[in-house]
């Protein structure tokens, strides 16, 4: 494995793993906050969520290029 792919690897699981704890801290803050809207609070959290992890999958998939073509 070259730096660049554990660079990437790196910088590219950091950034979704700090986004997805700030996304469901803020979840859990508003269905306290607000019980009553906890369903629709809970939805769009998974949407964020799911977007935060398909930048972790992009950086998987740079990173197996890099290594592939490298």
């Amino acid at each position: 494995m070259n730096d660049a792919t554990a660079f990437t690897m790196a910088i590219g699981t950091i950034g979704p793993a700090l986004a997805i704890g700030m996304i469901g801290a803020a979840a859990m803050i508003g269905m306290a906050r607000n019980p009553e809207n906890s369903q629709t609070i809970q939805i769009a959290m998974i949407v964020a969520i799911a977007f935060a992890e398909a930048i972790a999958i992009y950086a998987l998939v740079v990173a197996l290029i890099l290594k592939f073509v490298a």
